[in-house]
């Protein structure tokens, strides 16, 4: 496996394209695609399922034979209202024109087919807090698992106020013992605000066999194949991430770090 922290590969076009070969997994997929007025993202996946979202600006999507029109509902993902996004099953092809500067991200996992495309929000999204003090954050949960709306894809995005911590208290999800614990591989895609700023994300074993504490800046993305994984926003920075989660089981179920299990009370 390549190191866990990914670098965008520019500014402009398909600046991420993390497949589950090139993780070291087996189910996750993301894509970052950073837009123009009148550039196109598009793409088709064979067996894999896709939750398209609007991170920001506008953009015209189709999905096989479904013309969902102009979608987004931010200039800037910190205007922090619930974004537009589209659920495409395997094997339909999909595009995005975008109308302004966009920032889509395309999340991917296996499939057995059989849905029909979907739009998914901003209608059906809300806003959720979680945590308290400085551990508050808030939430907008695209596809979890209160919604049937993908066969594996676990998809929301996160805001973290300057000086908090979040997927904190540190927290695992790598093992297939239901209803224990679920095995679901895990991507962050961060953004920064200012956007030279940085934010904090250890991911590591209770073992210590994996033990990574990144920085990552904006547009970086996080592997988390196992092992906790919190983050934390300094001082004077926002952090923001998408997380994309996905495994045999479309179900949410962890443990938190012995040593933090009082602060799960």
């Amino acid at each position: 496996m390549a190191g866990l922290l990914r670098k965008p590969r520019g500014t402009r076009g398909q600046v991420h394209a993390i497949s589950p070969a090139d993780a070291g997994w087996r189910h996750v997929g993301f894509d970052l695609w950073r837009l123009g007025p009148g550039e196109v993202a598009e793409g088709q996946l064979g067996g894999r399922e896709a939750i398209l979202v609007l991170v920001e600006g506008h953009a015209t999507v189709r999905a096989g034979d479904a013309d969902c029109g102009v979608m987004g509902t931010r200039a800037r993902v910190w205007e922090q209202v619930p974004p537009a996004s589209v659920y495409v099953p395997p094997g339909v092809a999909w595009s995005a024109r975008a109308e302004d500067d966009c920032v889509l991200a395309v999340c991917t996992a296996p499939s057995p087919g059989g849905r029909p495309v979907q739009v998914l929000g901003p209608d059906g999204v809300g806003r959720e807090t979680r945590g308290q003090g400085t551990n508050t954050r808030y939430i907008h949960p695209i596809a979890m698992e209160d919604r049937d709306v993908a066969d594996s894809l676990l998809v929301t995005e996160v805001f973290t106020p300057a000086g908090h911590w979040s997927s904190y208290p540190p927290h695992r999800h790598d093992e297939d013992d239901f209803p224990r614990i679920t095995y679901l591989e895990e991507t962050y895609y961060h953004r920064l605000n200012p956007s030279d700023g940085f934010g904090i994300q250890r991911v590591f074993t209770e073992d210590l066999s994996l033990d990574e504490t990144m920085a990552p800046g904006d547009h970086d993305v996080v592997l988390v194949p196992r092992g906790h994984h919190p983050c934390a926003a300094p001082h004077g920075v926002e952090l923001y991430y998408l997380n994309v989660m996905a495994g045999p089981r479309r179900a949410w179920r962890f443990a938190t770090h012995p040593a933090f299990a009082h602060l799960s009370r």
